[in-house]
Order: C-alpha cells, then sequence, then structure tokens
C-alpha cells in the first residue's frame, strides 16, 4: 500500500517493536550487543556500527527522500563531510555555489588549504553548468540557497552532471522533503542539517543523509562506520519526535513567512525582500545600515539567533554569525551585504509575528 509522505512521518518507528507492540519507538542506549555464540550476530554488535534507534531514523529519511539508503550523523557538517570525504578521492574538482551557507564554505575552504580537493565557486547557473566537464567529480549545491534564497534546476544539473559521470550533492535544508526531492530529481546524495526543519525544536544537533545506488552506499557506510561520527541514539530520537510533526510545523512556517513577506514589501525602511516561495525562511535589507543594532533591540518575540527550523521565530545577521568566515567582497558580489537580516519564522500566531516586526519598525523612525 502506497502512503503519502505525511504518514510515513507520522508513523515513524511505530511499528519496530513487535514483541512489545510499543507505539513510540523504543530508545535503545545500549553500547554493545551480545552475540548468540560465535560467528553468531543478531545485526547488532557495537553502537558506531548500528543501532536500532538510528536504523528507525535512518530507514526514514532514505523512504521520504526517496534513496536507497540514509546515514545519521552528529551535525549538519558531520553529514557534509561524509559526503565528501567518503566519496572523494584526494585532488578531485567539485563545482559549488558562493551563494552557501557559511559553515559550508569555511570546511571546503579549509580542504582546499590543505591540498585535499579543489573547489570551484559558482554565481549563477548557467555558469555552474558551464564548468560540469569530465575533470569534475562532484557538482554540491544547496537550493534554495542561504541566505539569498535563489533557486536551482536540479533536474537540469542533474542531467548535465550525469553526462560528465559528476556525482550530485544537494543540500534540501531548507525545503525539506515535503517540498522538494533532489534524488526523485535525479541527485545521487541529498543532505540536511536535521538540527533544522527535520527535528524542529531548538533542541538537538543532527545531520542526516539519504543516497541513491548501490555503491555510493557502500562507500558511505564504510566512511561513517570508519569515521563513527554517528549521531546518538537519544538525539536520533529526538529527531524521529520532531520528524512526526513536520508536515503540520512546515504549513505554520510557510503561513507566517508569506505574511511577513507581503508585510516587508510595503515597509518603507525596507529595500530587497527574498523569498523562495516555500519554507519559512526569509531574507530582507534594512536600508539604513545604523539601524542593524538597534531593529534587533527592539524586538519582542523573535530572538536574535543563528539557527532556523525550529518552533520559535529567530532573526539572524548574516554578516557576524552565520555567514562571518566568507570574505566581504566574496559576500558583496552575490548581494550578502551588511544590510541582509535573515528570518526564520516559527510556528506562533502570524499577526503576532508581523506586530513585532511592526513595533521595532515603528521605534526607529
Amino acid at each position: 500500500m502506497a502512503k503519502h509522505i505525511e504518514t510515513i512521518l507520522a508513523q515513524l518507528g511505530n511499528r519496530s517493536d513487535e514483541e512489545t507492540g510499543a507505539v513510540s519507538a523504543p530508545l535503545y542506549l545500549s553500547t554493545a550487543y551480545r552475540h548468540p555464540g560465535l560467528a553468531q550476530s543478531t545485526g547488532y554488535d557495537y553502537i558506531r556500527t548500528a543501532n536500532p534507534t538510528r536504523d528507525i531514523l535512518q530507514t526514514g529519511i532514505a523512504e521520504i527522500e526517496a534513496g536507497d539508503a540514509g546515514f545519521a550523523c552528529s551535525s549538519g557538517m558531520a553529514a557534509i563531510q561524509l559526503v565528501i570525504e567518503g566519496l572523494l578521492q584526494a585532488g578531485d574538482q567539485v563545482v559549488t555555489l558562493q551563494d552557501l551557507y557559511g559553515g559550508s564554505y569555511r570546511y571546503f575552504h579549509a580542504r582546499q588549504q590543505a591540498g585535499a580537493y579543489q573547489f570551484t565557486y559558482c554565481l549563477t547557473e548557467a555558469d555552474l553548468l558551464e564548468r560540469l566537464t569530465d575533470d569534475v567529480a562532484m557538482v554540491f549545491i544547496e537550493t534554495p540557497t542561504n541566505p539569498m534564497m535563489v533557486t536551482f534546476d536540479i533536474e537540469k544539473i542533474a542531467q548535465k552532471a550525469h553526462e560528465h559521470g559528476i556525482i550530485v550533492v544537494v543540500d534540501n535544508t531548507f525545503y525539506t522533503p515535503l517540498r522538494q526531492q533532489p534524488l526523485a530529481l535525479g541527485a545521487d546524495v541529498v543532505i540536511h542539517s536535521a538540527t533544522k526543519y527535520l527535528s524542529g525544536h531548538n533542541d538537538v544537533l543532527a545531520g542526516l543523509v539519504a543516497c541513491r545506488g548501490e555503491k555510493i552506499a557502500e562507500d558511505l557506510t564504510f566512511q561513517l562506520n570508519t569515521t563513527g561520527a554517528t549521531l546518538a541514539p537519544f538525539d536520533c530520537w529526538l529527531v524521529i519526535r520532531g520528524m512526526k510533526t513536520l508536515s503540520l510545523r512546515l504549513k505554520q512556517h510557510e503561513q507566517n513567512a508569506r505574511a511577513i513577506v507581503d508585510y516587508l514589501k510595503g515597509q518603507d525602511q525596507v529595500g530587497q525582500v527574498y523569498y523562495a516561495g516555500h519554507s519559512g525562511m526569509v531574507s530582507f535589507e534594512l536600508k539604513d545600515l545604523s539601524k542593524i543594532e538597534p531593529f534587533l533591540a527592539n524586538l519582542k518575540i523573535f530572538s536574535f539567533a543563528e539557527s532556523l527550523g525550529g518552533v520559535e521565530s529567530l532573526i539572524t545577521y548574516p554578516k557576524t554569525q552565520t555567514h562571518a568566515d566568507i570574505p566581504q567582497d566574496l559576500r558583496e558580489a552575490y548581494g550578502l551585504t551588511d544590510h541582509i537580516l535573515r528570518i526564520s519564522t516559527g510556528i506562533e500566531h502570524t499577526d503576532d509575528l508581523v506586530a513585532d516586526l511592526a513595533q521595532a519598525f515603528d521605534q526607529l523612525a
């Protein structure tokens, strides 16, 4: 029986314990597992290699992303590292975006400085497509981008990349599998900072990966077991619990985001407003740079913090927070100036969020 993704999410892990019939998936904390006999295994030997709670989460992310295998990592950056280190060889070339999460850029830059890989950064889809040649091993994109909310055509990029034998990796953190399934569009690997929308409560650090293809799955399995950057069982359980309500939360995130976009577009102290059409992520330009600090101080409901995707609404100043490691000239090349603020809408009442922004702007007048 085919099931909608909302049903899969709501029932994640519900029938994992046939012996007791537990509706909520049990939490397995054991680090070691008893062998039935010599050269015999229950399928679980040591926690780094496999854990029943982690298996529920890994199977779940593979299913909702239409993948063949899933992997749960200790953070979103650990998930990116798993994919880069697990699928590339020394000296490989990677084509990626200039408009990229600051942590991804920091890691890519560090690996290039160490001589491990070569990264080429692109500003536009046309530029990226032109650079996909036989010399490239991987293309790594976020869509929409963080924080300028530019979308890229995954299907078109994957088609061109595969003509040259290039692995296609997509960071799907902003849109989630409810709004975009990169593997179904031709990507080979999809990454999530599960700290964000998937867990959704600002209380767990996690990264998830899903992939298609036996070889890629084998390589990632080996890499994760070897390096040990796996997600702890309790954190897996928290992500599972969070994912059960993702579809409901995302509807409110998006309702709030659209109302905020409408408000900001009519606010004369705001320049450009950036919204990709889905999720709760909105960026905007405050015209007067000197008002950034007082505006942030005036907010009563939005918290000035640098994460996203949780039930509480947050506002971020990328220059000093999420993108502080990207040189100013590079940031400004794709529009990330010192005037940009980024909002992650929570699930509070829409009117209260708009009213909070309005009173903060009123105090600047």
